[in-house]
């Protein structure tokens, strides 16, 4: 496994290694949650996604510390509430993230969405000063170590802006929806340029792709299923992929990407028709779900 994707990691901008590619546990709830982490961390994972919103973080934990693995060896990432827009509200969701998780410290936990969900796609108010504010107690969270490193979700260039011009903690990562068919290209330039990493959540389109026939056909050339070769290009593009399971067989199947795809097939993946539509979920933000 020497090679393998589930060991390989990005530098964050401060320094912290994070492994690139990471188990999403949205909508993995109660003991299912708990043996999904275990079965990953069994397999090889290191790296877990979870949410105050998911409503999992006490069972995420629980499976770390009862896997067997090292806690140092594991990376995890939560997310503050989207509805924390003032400092003490935040700072009470990250005590309680502490809490729940009960693993110590927290690897690194981001802002969910710059917007509460119930203004997503209905407000053109963008919470500056609430988002100031929430990401001022994680940066207080991040100078006393109770977290190792901060970042945002579902931002926008000009929400990272009011960041960067009003806290004094660079973003480490930005957790975006991107995927074959659906790639925020002016998101993705722009948080490279700020040393920024871009983390893809529904790598798979929320399985929306895989009966695409053009996807299809390019995965069964290379002898993959279509889910490794959406995985596979996330990280070709330097994207960290989170992607959803709680069945063993495809996590292990997930990590098995460590195959190439072509420069003259990336292209074409890139310009692939654009997916507006992921079924009937009535509530995508900015770059779709809530993952």
């Amino acid at each position: 496994m020497a090679d393998s994707a589930l060991t390989q990691t990005f530098t964050l901008n401060n320094g912290v290694t994070i492994p690139k590619l990471a188990l999403g546990t949205w909508l993995i709830e109660g003991q299912q949650a708990t043996d999904a982490v275990k079965a990953a961390l069994a397999i090889g994972y290191r790296h877990i996604d979870t949410a105050e919103a998911y409503g999992n973080e006490a069972e995420v934990g629980r499976g770390v510390r009862e896997s067997g693995v090292d806690r140092a060896e594991v990376f995890v990432t939560t997310k503050l509430a989207a509805e924390c827009k003032d400092y003490d509200s935040a700072a009470a969701a990250i005590e309680e993230s502490l809490r729940k998780l009960d693993l110590g410290y927290i690897d690194m936990m981001i802002i969910h969405s710059p917007q509460p969900w119930s203004a997503v796609n209905k407000s053109s108010d963008r919470y500056e000063k609430g988002n100031v504010e929430a990401y001022r107690a994680l940066e207080d969270a991040y100078k006393a170590g109770k977290i190792r490193a901060i970042g945002v979700s579902n931002f926008t260039a000009h929400d990272i802006d009011n960041i960067l011009a009003n806290c004094t903690v660079t973003p480490a990562v930005n957790q975006v929806l991107a995927h074959i068919t659906n790639t925020p290209w002016d998101v993705i330039d722009y948080c490279k340029k700020q040393g920024i990493l871009v983390e893809a959540y529904s790598p798979i389109a929320h399985g929306v792709v895989l009966d695409n026939p053009q996807i299809a056909s390019m995965a069964q050339r290379y002898g993959v299923s279509p889910a490794q070769l959406c995985i596979r290009y996330d990280l070709q593009l330097g994207l960290l992929p989170l992607p959803k399971t709680a069945n063993p067989d495809h996590m292990r199947t997930n990590a098995q990407v460590d195959f190439e795809i072509s420069d003259e097939d990336m292209e074409a993946l890139k310009g692939m028709e654009h997916i507006k539509d992921y079924g009937d979920q009535s509530f995508w933000p900015v770059y779709g779900g809530r993952a």
